[in-house]
């Protein structure tokens, strides 16, 4: 039996400005979309992330945190 091609998320979620994540190089739709694929694309997937950074590179930063909302 074939083992399932674990996702390659590092717990360091935040999206650049193309919306690619900067922990693990996956892309907005392949995270939303990552229990839904077959193994045969997470595994192209794996293929093009698995020498993402492990740190954040300086040309990318998370997004801004929202402010607090206003107390009632």
């Amino acid at each position: 039996m074939d083992t399932p091609v674990t996702s390659p998320c590092r717990n360091l979620c935040a999206l650049d400005a193309a919306r690619v994540c900067i922990g693990c190089g996956r892309t907005i739709d392949e995270i939303v979309h990552w229990r839904s694929m077959g193994d045969d694309a997470r595994a192209a997937v794996m293929a093009r992330v698995r020498d993402f950074p492990v740190s954040p590179s300086p040309r990318t930063s998370p997004l801004p945190e929202r402010p607090d909302p206003p107390s009632s």
